[in-house]
């Protein structure tokens, strides 16, 4: 018996070696500067629901200073980025919830939405006046994409008087005799703020299709209705044309797929949206509408939870849209499922949040090859010490939500490793690794993403999921001049908040932080 216990604790000592020397082997990555993917747009945040109380009521020195942590690409006299230098900002337009009051049925006040069109067939543009604050906000700091996006059509016009749906029967809310009045609404919005200098590069018709929003009076969660395929065809074609007539540039995107799997497969009337939206011989087919580009957006809710699950969905998201000549958008994600507890029951600290957002963040990347990535939401109250699953700065408000505090959380800083470096216009590249690591194992080890704005800068974004202090060997190829880098590095350390390092030289292996995030700038 005691032979047979020294055996195993010989092959649990052989064991931990093993891991340890793998720990302590710098992993090689190998980069070409002539092996590119897809071209990176934007990435970026949405402020919905919580941003006309605070754009509207709170003082005005905590607002400039969220908006400066969001939208500031500058960086204090230590290096340390003053904010993150989101390249997109999602801008929710109204459906007048807000105005029905309690009688609007949505249980949460701070979810109801003013709507810019009164009953009247008039506008008023003092409406959203907090949201159009941080709007304001956004363009001032240089983001480079404003993009507008609607839950539900305005109150008037849809079946129920409602800015959700009352029954279970997966088609719009929309009255059928109300296509044109929607299309010609969302073109009067697009125009006025054109005419503001706040010019929105896209406009979203229609939200999440797939969910029936239904809900009995005065249980509604928020504003919401479903669509069809052919529903969507139909106002976004109605679009199309609208915008044409007002000879405006905006371009629509579509179709903000709650779940990524709708995006190639399904059953529901809203499902396979890649193939009958955007294919040429599709049933509904954009393909000959001119302010459709050949972006579909989906939202990455759902679809986490198990790194198989996490890597099969964006490959064959990837492929889908590679076969069809598409690009993937993915403009919603936070981490409504349980799969941010990566299998464990236990509460989750902001760094597990934040590595875990990282991860899908390089997922929807390296693996979906996602050409613009949007965190929801900017901003939601809650704990500021577990779970912070929801938002990048938890809100404490007070009742009236006048006022209140705002805590970061580090779920800002890890997206901040690719928002503040990875700028519009960089390419991806292709990396290979020498550890031999499946796709899956990767997940749970080193993750590596790499992008470049020319042949002398690279950026490189790391994530240490281990528990153990790694390194790793850039083995760049077709770079010229490159000779230096300075790391930024988050982790669970308090001031480790995209904290810089000196500027170092080439020439020797770089270090990575037990579960950290860091992101390595070369020259």
């Amino acid at each position: 018996m005691k032979t047979y216990f020294l055996f195993i604790a010989l092959i649990f000592l052989s064991v931990c070696l093993k891991a340890q020397s793998i720990a302590d082997k710098p992993l090689v990555i190998t980069v070409d500067a002539k092996n590119t993917a897809q071209t990176i747009q934007n990435i970026g945040a949405s402020g919905c629901w919580f941003s006309e109380g605070i754009g509207k009521n709170w003082p005005i020195e905590k607002r400039e200073k969220m908006a400066e942590l969001l939208f500031s690409k500058q960086t204090a006299a230590d290096g340390t980025p003053k904010g993150i230098g989101l390249s997109a900002w999602r801008f929710n337009i109204g459906g007048g919830t807000a105005e029905q009051g309690d009688s609007s049925g949505i249980r949460d006040f701070r979810k109801r939405v003013e709507c810019f069109l009164n009953p009247d067939g008039t506008y008023n543009w003092n409406k959203q006046t907090g949201y159009q604050w941080f709007l304001r906000k956004a363009k001032s700091y240089g983001v480079e994409n404003l993009i507008g996006f609607i839950n539900t059509p305005p109150v008037q016009f849809t079946q129920n008087g409602l800015g959700y749906k009352t029954v279970k029967d997966h088609k719009s809310n929309l009255k059928p005799d109300r296509y044109n009045a929607y299309a010609n609404f969302i073109t009067e919005v697009m125009k006025h703020f054109d005419g503001e200098d706040l010019h929105f590069n896209y406009i979203s018709p229609v939200n999440e299709p797939q969910w029936d929003w239904a809900n009995k009076p005065g249980q509604g969660s928020q504003e919401g209705s479903p669509w069809s395929n052919a529903e969507i065809n139909h106002v976004v074609t109605l679009l199309d044309a609208s915008l044409g007539q007002k000879k405006l540039t905006t371009k629509i995107l579509t179709p903000e797929a709650g779940d990524l799997t709708y995006l190639y497969g399904g059953k529901s009337p809203s499902a396979s949206q890649i193939q009958q939206l955007f294919a040429d011989n599709g049933q509904y087919s954009f393909s000959k509408l001119k302010h459709v580009p050949r972006i579909v957006a989906g939202h990455s809710y759902f679809t986490d939870n198990g790194d198989s699950t996490l890597y099969t969905v964006r490959k064959h998201l990837a492929d889908t849209a590679r076969k069809y000549g598409v690009t993937y958008w993915e403009s919603e994600y936070s981490m409504l499922g349980e799969g941010f507890r990566d299998g464990t029951k236990q509460k989750r600290s902001q760094m597990d949040c934040a590595l875990f957002l990282a991860k899908v963040i390089n997922h929807d990347l390296t693996v979906g090859n996602a050409s613009a990535w949007q965190l929801w939401n900017a901003w939601e109250p809650g704990n500021a010490e577990w779970d912070t699953r929801y938002y990048l700065l938890a809100l404490k408000p007070n009742a009236a939500y006048t006022d209140g505090e705002f805590i970061i959380t580090k779920n800002l800083w890890a997206l901040g490793n690719y928002s503040r470096f990875v700028r519009p216009g960089m390419k991806r590249l292709n990396t290979n690794r020498d550890d031999g690591l499946s796709p899956v194992q990767v997940a749970k080890d080193v993750m590596v993403s790499a992008f470049t704005g020319g042949e002398n800068k690279l950026v490189m974004v790391v994530i240490n999921y281990t528990q153990q202090p790694r390194s790793i060997i850039p083995d760049l190829k077709n770079f010229k001049g490159i000779k230096k880098y300075r790391t930024y590095t988050t982790s669970a350390n308090l001031n480790d908040d995209l904290k810089p390092s000196a500027q170092q030289n080439l020439s020797a292996a770089i270090q990575l932080q037990p579960r950290s995030i860091t992101t390595i700038v070369f020259n």
